[in-house]
């Protein structure tokens, strides 16, 4: 009996050293992270047969387990990964708004500054003072437009290196995560599937819950306790102890922008699309790029290109203090088309984009694919597509997109595509070409002028200039008004005869000569007959300030997005959308914090170690082991007992 008690008393001692180890490497790591609290399972021994029953003979440990949720723990990593792309996409998206609503830095500013000093010049269209400021302050604002855009590919050229780090982070985590795999698998074939190894399952956890934070990635247990980790659209990153490798690596279509690679089992490598990767601060990155700053770039890309064709659309209508035609006061801005990199390069085809109607540019960009028999455009903002036989043929008549295509002397051969991006550099490359403040066209090339021996009330206006056609007149037009027939005979110029009828006409009647500069006048009153009106070529523009209103009203002129919005209501436009997407993000990033809060909390009230019940169980298991040593040595002093009687 002493001996048995003496067994028992073992058992005892062994269950409590075992319990106070675990609960002494719980203390120990409560600030761990990645832990996860561990529990000895005791169980009982087999009890022995007697002739008067059965006899326990102590306890045993049967394993140490994990106290673990796979429910819990997956609701913390969904939580944590929409936290970090929240996170990543708040920070980038937060910075381009300050930028872009900037009072001071923004372009809203020098825009009107640019107009004011436009506005100015018209009290005294001869001032070379007052022309100066205005070539003063369109060179503050292309520098603006050019700041800006600059400072939008800084961003971009940082989330490259950012999208090459985080690739090169997600590398070294599968590698990671493969090593455990193995250690894990070898453990359990061992140990088998109820022992397990806790630390290094807690580790690999931990390595996992770092990867779903660069990038949402699923998981797969498998049998022998190896787990399969995928990203993207399923493609594994890990499969037992195998890592398969990402990529950061030039686009196809663009090789500013880096794009993630996949080399595949069996060595074929794949592009993953930037929709595919979900999730973790990577996923917030590419987000921040596809969905805001590829737009926002656009944006201000199209009102630079809108501001300076339509300006310089006016200005060439223009005539300066020198009496000669006005110049580009910008210089001309195109669209850009990018060649994809595997594009026939024997043909090596070129596609020039030019812009022909800024008012109906959009913000997106398009892709341009030849078959060998048809040409394929599509816009890829809502995927429109469009097809014709010929280049030339897009975009199409009936959907103009503000550009055409041609691919000058060169011709694209079959698989050959390109992107086509209209506006994507337009804030960046416009420059102020004017420097010199008599060449500013201010006035028109054009003038009337009414006979002073004219008896009756007729009048003429002072007409516009609205093509360069015909440009600078060949010689005066006079028009001598015929009672008899009621028309205005036309000498010089197009000739002919322009009816007019004092009784119905009175009141205005609008002429336009197409082939004279398409001079639009127009003549009221009630003129007699042998009156003389003369449209001749403006002697110098000196006081003549026609054209520079024209210029000043495009302003608040709706010239874009297809006579919509102005250049100022477009940029408010665009900053309106960066700002009502920084705060989506924001209040987003905020929600996904308090959720990931409450479920790494339930996580922890589970799985944490609560230091005051490890507390307890330390007592609990010291009493346990002194009261087994107590019971060791009365079954010691009961076998002395026996010894005594034998001797």
């Amino acid at each position: 009996m002493g001996t048995q008690l003496y067994s028992i008393g073992i058992t005892g001692l062994n269950v409590a050293q075992a319990a106070l180890a675990t609960t002494g490497h719980n203390i120990t790591n409560a600030s761990t992270a990645g832990y996860t609290r561990q529990q000895v399972v005791i169980t009982t021994n087999d009890a022995q047969l007697t002739g008067a029953g059965f006899f326990g003979q102590g306890a045993k440990v049967d394993t140490v387990k994990r106290i673990y949720s796979q429910y819990l723990t997956a609701q913390v990593m969904e939580a944590n990964t929409q936290s970090a792309q929240f996170t990543a996409y708040s920070e980038q998206i937060s910075t381009l708004d300050n930028l872009l609503a900037d009072a001071d830095a923004g372009l809203s500013p020098a825009m009107s500054a640019f107009f004011d000093a436009v506005q100015s010049v018209t009290a005294s269209p001869s001032s070379l003072a007052a022309r100066q400021s205005v070539l003063s302050a369109a060179e503050a604002m292309t520098a603006r437009f050019n700041a800006i855009d600059l400072r939008m590919q800084n961003m971009r050229d940082g989330l490259n290196t950012e999208v090459v780090g985080s690739v090169q982070q997600i590398n070294e985590l599968s590698e990671q995560i493969a090593r455990y795999n193995d250690q894990i698998v070898i453990a359990q074939s061992t140990m088998g599937e109820t022992r397990l190894a806790n630390d290094l399952l807690d580790s690999r956890d931990r390595l996992i819950s770092q990867l779903n934070e660069i990038a949402r990635v699923s998981q797969l247990q498998q049998s022998d306790g190896a787990i399969n980790v995928f990203i993207g659209n399923g493609q594994p990153l890990v499969v037992g102890g195998n890592a398969f490798d990402l990529a950061a690596s030039p686009s196809i279509e663009d090789p500013r922008r880096m794009e993630i690679t996949y080399t595949a089992p069996g060595g074929a490598v794949l592009r993953l699309q930037e929709s595919s990767i979900t999730g973790g601060k990577l996923g917030g990155l590419l987000s921040f790029r596809s969905e805001t700053l590829d737009e926002a770039q656009n944006a201000l890309g199209r009102v630079a290109i809108a501001l300076a064709e339509q300006f310089n659309a006016q200005h060439l209508l223009g005539q300066d203090l020198n009496g000669a035609l006005g110049t580009s006061f910008f210089n001309v801005l195109s669209g850009s088309a990018l060649p994809a990199s595997t594009n026939d390069q024997v043909a090596a085809a070129a596609v020039n984009v030019t812009i022909d109607d800024s008012s109906q540019l959009t913000t997106s960009d398009y892709r341009l694919r030849y078959d060998g028999s048809n040409y394929t455009l599509t816009r890829l903002s809502d995927n429109q597509v469009w097809t014709s036989a010929t280049l030339g043929g897009l975009p199409p008549a009936g959907s103009p997109q503000g550009f055409t295509l041609d691919s000058g002397a060169t011709t694209m051969a079959a698989g050959d595509s390109f992107l086509i991006q209209p506006t994507r550099t337009g804030a960046g490359d416009i420059r102020t070409v004017l420097t010199d403040p008599r060449m500013l066209a201010v006035g028109m090339a054009v003038s009337t002028s009414t006979s002073l021996a004219n008896t009756g009330s007729g009048s003429i206006s002072a007409g516009v200039v609205t093509s360069t056609t015909g440009l600078p007149l060949a010689g005066a037009i006079t028009l001598t008004f015929d009672s008899g027939t009621n028309t205005f005979v036309v000498s010089g110029g197009p000739g002919g005869t322009l009816s007019y009828d004092p009784a119905t006409d009175s009141a205005g009647a609008e002429f336009t000569f197409a082939g004279q500069g398409g001079f639009t006048f127009e003549i009221s009153g009630t003129p007699r007959d042998g009156d003389v009106f003369t449209i001749q070529a403006n002697s110098a523009g000196q006081g003549d300030n026609r054209n520079l209103l024209a210029l000043a009203a495009l302003q608040a002129s709706e010239t874009m997005a297809g006579g919509t919005t102005g250049f100022q209501g477009a940029y408010a436009q665009m900053v309106a959308n960066v700002g009502a997407q920084a705060r989506e993000v924001n209040v987003n990033q905020e929600a996904q914090t308090v959720l990931l809060d409450r479920a790494i909390e339930a996580q922890q009230s589970l799985s944490g170690v609560n230091l005051d019940e490890e507390a307890a169980n330390l007592l609990r298991y010291q009493q346990a082991y002194q009261a087994a040593g107590k019971m060791m040595e009365i079954a010691s002093r009961l076998f002395d007992t026996v010894l005594q009687l034998g001797g």
